[in-house]
């Protein structure tokens, strides 16, 4: 279906009666139109949960409404449209959304009217499982990953073992749920599920990102842990291997669907020598027999791979400047535009003051500038 439907209409036309902006934003957010929710509305309704008089539960909750429409694409949209609010709105969104015992309940959706439906269900239900994966996370950590501070003074550099070791396996599982929507090219048919794919691309490359970080922290660390820490910490490191693979399938089917190479992070696995020398330290603590490896070779592939990951981990950075300077770029256009708006409606007030005012109008007639006549003065009283 393209265009609008008339049940988009009237809802929109209800909420303009009952006077609900936000509800309002929300429908025409999420129409039946087969394309991604409209920049405006989006943008509209980040603004709103920076305003401090608006319901941020009442605004979920018109989301969570959408989503038991029989239509996949008014579902889809719904999740899409609260995922953006998740990303580029303010902190108290994700904070509500974290404090909720249950979210999506959409494990068992279906929507039987068309073909495509069958084939869009299948992503709805997957979709919405990493969406309330990362709201738990939110809730598990009291920090989205997608936005905490990077680099060598970062939150997952800095954080100490025991909390490292707690926190990289939530990285793991929110990871997995982002990896599980699984699309190929082919599947990417339409407006909506890519619009959602693009916005699973922006989460995987900086969810990834606070994960390399994590690793990185763990193998500086490693060779100083005690024997369960250097287990967990084993185990985590090659979980973290199955997972870059599993991402740069993921990476490739966005080069694919046209993202931009220079989007795209290079992902380089640290080598080889490193997971040996990772093992037979283990083997060591535990007091198993093992071939003796030396200080100084440990410190090579050590090195080698916190300076591998390292480079990966820049090249995570690329996106983000990029966004920013897009951002940046788009709120000088949109304040331009502002500016321009605001000089015609100068223009056209001193227009007309001027027309009001013109001594042509008055030629001929006379003005009484001394008496002043009130309008709204009870009347004189008549005399016979």
């Amino acid at each position: 279906m393209s265009g609008q439907s008339i049940t988009d209409r009237i809802t929109a036309a209800q909420h303009s009666v009952t006077g609900s902006a936000v509800a309002k934003a929300v429908c025409k957010a999420t129409t039946h139109e087969v394309m991604g929710p409209k920049k405006k509305h989006l943008d509209y309704l980040i603004q709103c949960t920076n305003e401090m008089n608006v319901n941020i539960p009442q605004l979920a909750d018109t989301l969570f409404e959408r989503t038991a429409n029989s239509s996949w694409v008014v579902v889809f949209k719904a999740l899409i449209t609260t995922h953006h609010l998740m990303m580029y709105g303010n902190e108290r969104f994700i904070q509500y959304l974290a404090s909720r015992n249950t979210l999506f309940n959409l494990n068992n959706y279906l929507d039987k009217s068309a073909m495509q439906g069958y084939d869009m269900s299948t992503f709805i239900r997957r979709y919405s499982r990493y969406l309330n994966e990362k709201a738990l996370s939110y809730r598990l950590v009291a920090v989205d990953f997608t936005k905490m501070k990077r680099g060598i003074d970062g939150v997952m550099r800095t954080m100490n073992p025991e909390k490292l070791l707690k926190t990289l396996p939530i990285i793991q599982n929110q990871l997995d749920a982002l990896l599980d929507f699984d699309a190929n090219p082919n599947e990417l048919t339409n407006g909506v599920i890519n619009a959602a794919f693009m916005l699973l691309f922006k989460d995987s490359i900086r969810l990834f990102a606070a994960y390399n970080e994590g690793i990185i922290n763990l193998l500086e660390r490693y060779f100083d842990m005690k024997k369960n820490q250097c287990k967990e910490g084993l185990d985590i490191y090659k979980k973290f291997l199955a997972r870059m693979t599993k991402l740069s399938e993921f990476l490739k089917v966005a080069e694919q669907v046209g993202i931009d190479q220079g989007d795209i992070p290079d992902l380089t696995q640290a080598p080889s020598s490193l997971l040996e020398a990772l093992e037979q330290h283990l083997a060591s603590v535990e007091g198993k027999k093992t071939k003796e490896v030396s200080a100084a070779s440990r410190a090579s592939a050590l090195s080698s791979a916190v300076s591998t990951l390292a480079n990966t981990g820049m090249s995570f950075s690329r996106m983000d400047e990029k966004e920013k300077q897009q951002a940046l770029e788009e709120e000088q256009v949109r304040l331009q535009a502002l500016k321009e708006q605001r000089l015609r409606e100068i223009s056209v007030v001193s227009n007309s003051t001027s027309t009001s005012a013109s001594p042509s109008t008055l030629s001929g007639k006379s003005v009484n500038t001394t008496v002043a006549v009130d309008l709204f003065a009870a009347p004189a009283p008549t005399t016979n």
